[in-house]
């Protein structure tokens, strides 16, 4: 296949350091410089002077033989944060959806092939997967990533529906692909998405679009649950018209910050 045709201002450096930087995970916590090198493709060479060089700015340390991330990275993440003011626009209205449901609210947008979380409100009740800010989770297994993907147009969906891996995490994550194709239809006609026990077992959560004032649907919201608390109907019922009046008045908050419009229209676009 033909490569793609970089611009000419287009730094090869800093992208292998940035694939270094994304590397790390939960699962990938450390690693060695030949683990770094499996795991993002680069020479142990180039690994190596990525890795060097983010040690010394301050954004990886090493201990023996291994690297891992240091809390400066954060800096990145605030920097976000604080310049888009996600938290003073987004924040109170998923507190508002926690407060009168009681179940955990989170923003989030699509990053093929995954929800990537911009904010997370969170409830003291303890779950198995834990959300926050930057976390990722496959779309196809997600109420967020199912309704982001749901407004996407045909011929996105399509592509992603034939090539996506669709990864099976529980015995009631849908992995047939027909079946996958039928559900996002659904939920585009419905404008809401809901799964339960698909990502983790014990969790059921509904997902409804952000849209911004051209009705491009650039994030979702969603409430999560555990599924001891309330059944999957009445989630419907309960958490529905909660989250559908947060979402508008989130999009009428927008309407005064088109910079952060653009910022998350640019992310759902990558």
């Amino acid at each position: 296949m033909t490569q793609p045709t970089r611009d000419s201002e287009y730094l090869s450096t800093l992208e292998r350091g940035l694939s270094v930087l994304r590397a790390f995970s939960r699962e990938r916590a450390e690693m060695t410089l030949s683990e770094m090198a499996a795991a993002t493709g680069l020479s142990p060479a180039v690994a190596r002077r990525c890795l060097h060089t983010l040690v010394e700015l301050g954004y990886v340390a090493k201990r023996e033989k291994r690297f891992l991330l240091t809390a400066e990275v954060m800096s990145f993440a605030s920097a976000y944060l604080e310049s888009m003011n996600l938290e003073q626009v987004v924040r109170p209205h998923l507190q508002s959806v926690r407060d009168e449901t009681g179940d955990s609210s989170s923003l989030a947008v699509f990053s093929d092939p995954d929800v990537l979380y911009l904010l997370h409100v969170s409830t003291n009740r303890m779950v198995r997967l834990a959300a926050g800010v930057g976390t990722r989770f496959p779309a196809h297994a997600t109420s967020l990533g199912r309704i982001l993907v749901a407004h996407r147009p045909r011929e996105f969906i399509d592509a992603y529906v034939k090539n996506t891996v669709i990864e099976r995490f529980t015995d009631k994550t849908i992995v047939d692909r027909k079946r996958l194709a039928q559900i996002l239809k659904k939920a585009a006609q419905n404008d809401y998405a809901s799964i339960q026990d698909e990502l983790d077992y014990g969790i059921v959560s509904v997902a409804v679009p952000i849209r911004a004032g051209n009705g491009e649907v650039i994030a979702a919201i969603n409430c999560s649950t555990a599924t001891s608390r309330v059944e999957p109907e009445e989630m419907l019922d309960t958490r529905l018209p909660v989250l559908r009046r947060a979402a508008r008045e989130i999009e009428i908050e927008l309407q005064r910050y088109p910079m952060l419009v653009n910022s998350i229209t640019a992310a759902a676009d990558s």
